[in-house]
């Protein structure tokens, strides 16, 4: 799939059905990652976890959202850096473009899930709560491109981990609180510019859960190529 406003949004709607998203979760169930990003990868869960605890929580989204954002930023520049070496050769040229374009849709998605959420948080932030996500990202925004840099599998790997934690964090969520979510209005002037339409706090979460599965395969789907 070609990633693009639509179709994620396409996607992110049709995967509300229950047995479309197992079928798309099983895709790749069997998948296992290497060993250095299984340690990165519980070194960030067990840090997250240690802040927010362990329990889903807006605040934890708020933080995970943020860093989410992080491997598509560095994947966009490392991207338009290799370009540059490639400009005489079309096909490698197309691969590069497909990356960064990728890399800015699905950032501007993670971005979207921050800005609601803070929307949603408003000022109940704690100070440590909110510069742990900031600080953490300029860490991890240096390690994924060096990770890129010296094992692009290791690098889908890994963000194929987080993004895979962050789809059973947010359906744990949704089980835990559905009724009190359905119940809760949302009204975003964000959501609407970004272009999409809930009526609740259930559905953003849903769709919210829904693009982290998007992501975790489309992560496979740019290793394999």
């Amino acid at each position: 799939m070609v990633f693009s406003l639509q179709n994620q949004e396409t996607e992110a709607v049709k995967l509300c059905n229950a047995d479309f998203r197992q079928a798309t979760f099983d895709a790749y169930k069997d998948f296992r990652a290497a060993t250095a990003p299984k340690i990165l990868a519980r070194a960030l869960f067990m840090a997250t976890d240690l802040v927010y605890g362990k329990a889903p929580s807006y605040n934890k989204f708020y933080a995970i959202e943020i860093i989410a954002r992080i491997p598509y930023q560095s994947w966009e520049m490392w991207s338009y850096i290799v370009q540059t070496l490639y400009f005489s050769q079309e096909q490698k040229t197309i691969e590069l473009g497909e990356l960064a374009h990728f890399s800015r849709v699905a950032q501007d998605n993670e971005t979207m899930h921050v800005v609601v959420i803070g929307t949603i948080l408003q000022k109940q932030h704690s100070l440590i709560r909110l510069a742990f996500p900031f600080i953490l990202s300029f860490i991890y925004f240096q390690a994924c491109f060096l990770l890129h840099l010296l094992s692009r599998t290791w690098a889908y790997e890994l963000n194929f981990l987080f993004e895979e934690h962050a789809y059973r964090t947010y359906d744990a969520f949704l089980q835990r609180e559905s009724e009190q979510l359905k119940q809760a209005p949302l009204d975003s002037a964000y959501l609407k510019w970004y272009g999409r339409d809930v009526k609740n706090q259930y559905e953003f979460v849903e769709l919210v859960r829904n693009d982290e599965l998007l992501h975790r395969n489309a992560s496979v789907t740019h290793m394999k190529r």
